[in-house]
């Protein structure tokens, strides 16, 4: 009976030896996020995100969308509206753009507006980048240069417009950025025209 026992008892060890490695490589997983938007808005009482990709799931994989074109009398119009949104290996990446672009007819237009967000793991430690690629931007009739991030011009009407707003957060293991490439703010107006975030968890 002893010897039944103790056979038991060493198959069992055996077995939970052999399993818990395997445990231990199923939990040191890379996990992303990202999302792309290419235009959204809460204004004159309407609510819309156009050409989204949605959340990107924790494990990965590649989302896209598109849409011709968009006309809402008086707040914006836009063509060729796309985003797309992807994770796997050692980033997460997300895109979003627009063209022809006219806001609130037309106190800001721009030929050609991207956004770009990517979120890296090297060695365990996580890292992010994005950018801003804006061609022909007006606003309020005058021609704007896109420089640096979260460049802030103030518009009639107690209005502001952000151009390649940045905001990000990156330390150890973990790091997610957003780029909205174009972000105008007033009293009861919020639009954001190509918004890519992009989020890695490192191993």
């Amino acid at each position: 009976m002893n010897t039944k026992k103790n056979s038991m008892m060493a198959a069992c060890l055996t077995a939970m030896l052999a399993f818990s490695p395997v445990a231990g490589f199923s939990q040191a997983t890379t996990t992303f996020s990202g999302e792309a938007v290419a235009l959204k808005a809460n204004a004159l009482g309407i609510s819309l995100a156009l050409s989204d990709t949605g959340a990107l799931p924790a494990s990965g994989g590649n989302l896209s969308t598109s849409l011709a074109s968009v006309n809402v009398l008086g707040l914006a119009s836009a063509d060729a509206l796309k985003s797309t949104s992807s994770g796997s290996g050692s980033s997460s990446q997300s895109q979003a753009s627009v063209a022809n672009l006219s806001l609130m007819g037309g106190l800001v237009a721009a030929d050609v507006v991207k956004s770009n967000s990517k979120a890296t793991c090297s060695g365990g430690q996580a890292s992010v980048t994005g950018s801003a690629e804006i061609v022909g931007l007006v606003a309020a009739g005058q021609s704007i240069l896109v420089s640096n991030p979260n460049l802030a011009i103030s518009l009639p009407g107690g209005i502001s417009l952000i151009v390649n707003e940045q905001t990000s957060s990156s330390g150890g293991n973990s790091g997610s950025i957003t780029v909205n490439a174009l972000h105008v703010k007033g009293p009861s107006i919020d639009i954001i025209v190509a918004s890519a975030q992009s989020g890695i968890t490192c191993p």
